[in-house]
């Protein structure tokens, strides 16, 4: 919220300056993330997470130096930084939840995650919304590196179970595993994460499909948000609190696919997914377009959400499934640069789209691909493959 206001102060309405920002976003995934994913296989997991925090921590309280000497450059190499610390930090905390819990709990694990980040974005958008509204956008980048510091604190308690295993085994493992990553050529690592996003069938859907998602995503972002600005007349409250609409839908997509899930095939369970999220977002655009009602807008945004839940909770089980441990983080970390990829791309081209589209015929038809491409392969799939 507090980027979005700062961006919208600077150029309002323009949803190429909005791509803007994103590209300092995106940019790190690419640069650092395939590398990150490799030495957090090698590294101490917690310990990198920990470090991350501190130091977006401390980036995010710089910001407001660089806005008051109104350097727009400074504030993108500092966004460029934090989003590098954060692609050490997701593959860590994705590749350490196996060393918490037994294998069977995975399931409901993820949902426990995705539980806690959608609490935190429920809270976090409808508060940051009104927020900046109310005290302004520096604010919020305050508000920001307080969140990290307090991650961090919260992340040095955690006892994964290699900590409590048999010391002398820990160490010979460990030592193992070190001489083993010497001994590998780093970018072989790198080609070696990617290759493994299409080894099995059940992958090639989980990636491919997180793939759809996240270009689906970067369609919409930037043109959503110059959308609902128009159509509801507010910069970042109504955006904010849309915002907490769709954390709680993820949150109860989330919360009630972790208790019931494990009846469903998580790859059906994906493709519905899908399908759901197109009609909501199909009829929001409507709505909004025609007749923008605050309320009709934030339970459509509570269904998108309610059908995403679902998704990322059986992508990242598949994900854990299928993987071992001793690749899992350069598995995400590839997985990352692959979702990315498809966000940034889309993202561009939507802007540039923007000067010759309306944003609604945009959002759309983006919401009418993901309910296709969900009806084909819900409908398409068959036997041990939708298990």
């Amino acid at each position: 919220m507090a980027l979005i206001s700062l961006v919208y102060s600077k150029e309002p309405g323009s949803v190429m300056a909005l791509a803007r920002l994103l590209f300092f976003i995106m940019i790190p995934v690419f640069v650092i993330g395939p590398f990150a994913g490799v030495y957090v296989d090698r590294w101490d997991r917690k310990r990198v997470m920990i470090i991350a925090d501190l130091a977006r921590g401390l980036a995010a309280l710089a910001i407001p130096l660089f806005v008051i000497m109104d350097n727009m450059i400074g504030v993108y190499a500092l966004v460029f930084f934090i989003f590098s610390a954060t692609r050490f930090f997701l593959p860590s905390k994705m590749a350490m939840i196996p060393s918490i819990v037994s294998k069977e709990k995975l399931m409901v694990a993820n949902s426990l995650a995705g539980t806690t980040r959608m609490i935190a974005t429920l809270v976090g958008f409808a508060i940051a919304g009104i927020l900046v509204k109310m005290i302004g956008y520096m604010s919020g980048f305050y508000l920001n590196a307080a969140s990290y510091f307090i991650s961090g604190i919260l992340i040095f308690v955690i006892t994964p179970k290699k900590e409590l295993a048999n010391l002398k085994e820990d160490f010979e493992i460990t030592k193992e595993a070190v001489e083993k990553g010497v001994r590998r050529n780093v970018l072989g690592e790198i080609a070696e994460g990617f290759k493994s996003l299409a080894r099995k069938d059940k992958m090639r859907i989980a990636s491919g499909t997180f793939f759809l998602l996240m270009a689906g995503s970067g369609a919409v972002f930037c043109v959503i948000i110059v959308f609902i600005q128009e159509a509801f007349g507010s910069i970042t409250e109504i955006l904010g609190l849309f915002g907490a609409f769709l954390g709680g839908g993820l949150f109860a997509g989330t919360i009630i696919f972790g208790k019931y899930g494990q009846k469903f095939s998580k790859i059906r369970s994906i493709y519905a997914g899908l399908f759901l999220c197109g009609l909501a977002v199909n009829a929001f655009a409507l709505g909004a377009k025609y007749n923008p009602s605050f309320i009709v807008g934030g339970m459509l945004i509570f269904v998108v959400g309610l059908a995403a839940g679902p998704v990322m909770v059986c992508i990242n089980t598949l994900i854990h499934e299928l993987m071992p441990d001793e690749v899992r983080g350069k598995v995400f970390s590839s997985m990352e640069a692959l979702i990315h990829l498809a966000f940034m791309v889309c993202m561009f081209l939507t802007a540039y789209l923007s000067k010759f589209l309306s944003n609604y015929i945009i959002i759309a038809g983006t919401g009418l691909s993901f309910a296709i491409i969900g009806a084909i392969g819900y409908f398409s799939i068959k036997g041990q493959r939708a298990n």
